[in-house]
């Protein structure tokens, strides 16, 4: 047996679900485990649970991948906006106060 937590966030709050799986079990079976104990929502807040990216500790991962005992899967959620493109605009205003 190894234990894993499940974790998903909202822009106020983070959710972390304990489960514990078989040896062999993939991040799938976790997600599937922590989905069994919560349901589809939390808070009035419907949990993406088999549309979301996945990763362990931040690293980008398949649901087919195994876990280790001691991981945390996280369901990552969309980015509202390219941090990227969001960076460059906020450069862009700080040129035009300058001027």
């Amino acid at each position: 047996m190894k234990r894993c937590l499940v974790a998903w966030a909202t822009p106020t709050h983070q959710y972390l679900w304990p489960v514990e799986l078989e040896a062999q079990a993939s991040i799938a079976a976790a997600i599937d485990a922590a989905r069994a104990q919560v349901g589809e929502r939390v808070h009035g807040q419907s949990i993406p649970w088999d549309s979301a990216p996945v990763g362990v500790f931040g690293a980008p991962r398949r649901r087919s991948d195994p876990c280790a005992d001691g991981d945390r899967i996280e369901l990552y959620r969309a980015l509202q906006r390219d941090p990227r493109l969001r960076r460059r605009e906020q450069v862009e205003r700080e040129r035009r106060r300058a001027r």
